[in-house]
């Protein structure tokens, strides 16, 4: 069945517009509540949320539906989503929730789910929930309701795990490192992590008010980052987004690097210290050259979907541990079981501690392709997959650049648009292919 409320990340939208309601929240937690009673007799959820002045609505509206349902909730206040999932599965919890709605301003929001064992949940459990949710709601018999409280110290122990995955016989000592939360979930956590490990750390976007997460800082607006990487004279920088599932990191010089580049040293250090390393899991979007690279070292290279859920599902299925995004989300699934923007900044400083490198000698073999991506803006009615010139373009594009290129053309999953990117050496070839290929679109 198509879903109705459920996207590529869980729930979100608007606050105050349907879905992203008070109601609609306690219907939701409702319909979850008895999805969970079927196999469990008294189910237990974790609840946590970024730093949205709308959590606070959220979370007591879900409160309510899964006690109505007769589960139990322990509530976790602001937390990183992957130390939301990494709590559920500590804590034996039957479900992980996260109230956020990650990079996207404070007016928006959003509600995502964990598995018992801290990892996404599958297209049919999402199915199963919209189909409970057309149910008329049964509430729990006075003694059977559900009960709630808050998990003491729940920051304390994610901040724990997050060192636990960094070698225990390295440190962060020596180095300056500006730590920037978004004003979102990480606020407290991301800066004690790494002055706990022995950085200098100087911290940016670590004061939310429920307004300004993300606004102007965080990894969707590294040029803040950078800035203060350059001001500070620091070694390092680490911007989080608003829900710290994701990184981008700058090195001395003010270089950004982006999830594709960070994901191939993490693998290219495992290597290095003699690990196995049988492949990586990229997406759609990774770039050419570090699938390249990837395959120039002997690993295998696979691409998915562009989500982090299908990033993992793609590293299940080969039985690898390495994938990621470009966007800066990245799995590494012997330290975590979730994208974790914490844990993957740790794994990228613990191999430039290790090592004695930068990143940039890390990368010193890897030159980005020139990606060029033109969104062109459907109208209303227009079915651009019926236009049989396209595909003939395409395969004509696609001769032309050979092995040093590559096109994607897809429809926008939110927006009414056919994303259409060419990949090249060269830029200018680039270009000239995307807009070749836009215009076919356009005309459809």
């Amino acid at each position: 069945m198509a879903r109705q409320y459920f996207g590529t990340d869980g729930i979100r939208g608007t606050v105050g517009k349907s879905p992203i309601t008070p109601d609609f929240a306690l219907r939701l937690a409702h319909a979850v509540g008895r999805v969970l009673r079927r196999t469990q007799e008294r189910p237990l959820v974790l609840i946590g949320k970024d730093t949205r002045i709308s959590g606070y609505m959220l979370e007591s509206a879900l409160e309510s539906g899964f006690n109505s349902a007769g589960v139990d909730v322990m509530l976790l206040g602001p937390l990183p989503t992957p130390g939301v999932a990494y709590l559920t599965r500590a804590q034996r919890a039957s479900l992980g929730v996260v109230i956020s709605a990650s990079h996207n301003p404070f007016y928006d929001n959003g509600i995502k789910f964990f598995s018992a064992e801290g990892t996404k949940l599958p297209d049919s459990w999402e199915e199963e929930v919209e189909a409970a949710l057309e149910d008329e709601p049964v509430w729990a018999e006075s003694a059977a309701l559900g009960k709630a409280h808050r998990l003491a110290d729940a920051a304390g122990r994610y901040i724990e795990f997050c060192k636990s995955t960094f070698d225990h016989s390295l440190s962060l000592r020596g180095l300056k490192i500006v730590v920037d939360a978004a004003h979102g979930a990480a606020y407290q956590i991301a800066p004690k992590v790494f002055h706990e490990l022995g950085a200098n750390v100087v911290a940016i976007g670590c004061s939310p008010d429920g307004l300004n997460i993300n606004e102007g800082v965080g990894a969707t607006h590294p040029e803040a980052l950078v800035m203060a990487v350059r001001a500070n004279n620091a070694d390092y920088g680490v911007a989080l987004d608003g829900d710290a599932d994701r990184l981008q990191l700058v090195d001395a010089q003010g270089r950004l690097y982006n999830g594709d580049e960070l994901l191939y040293l993490m693998a290219a250090d495992r290597l290095a210290a003699g690990g196995a390393v049988p492949g990586v899991a990229g997406t759609l979007m990774t770039n050419m050259a570090v699938e390249l690279a990837i395959k120039a070292q002997g690993m295998g290279f696979v691409r998915s979907k562009v989500g982090d859920r299908y990033v993992l599902e793609a590293l299940k299925t080969n039985g690898w541990q390495l994938g990621g995004e470009s966007s800066g989300h990245l799995l590494a699934l012997d330290k975590h079981t979730t994208g974790d923007g914490l844990v993957s900044a740790l794994q990228v400083l613990q191999a430039c501690v290790r090592s004695n490198k930068t990143i940039a000698q890390w990368l010193e073999k890897v030159t980005l392709f020139p990606q060029v991506m033109i969104n062109v803006r459907l109208q209303p009615g227009q079915d651009w997959k019926s236009n049989q010139q396209l595909p003939q373009e395409q395969a004509e594009v696609e001769k032309l650049l050979g092995n040093d290129g590559r096109v994607l053309i897809r429809a926008s999953g939110t927006e009414p648009l056919v994303r259409v990117m060419v990949e090249a050496r060269d830029a200018a070839m680039a270009s000239t292919c995307a807009e070749r290929l836009a215009a076919i679109v356009r005309g459809s």
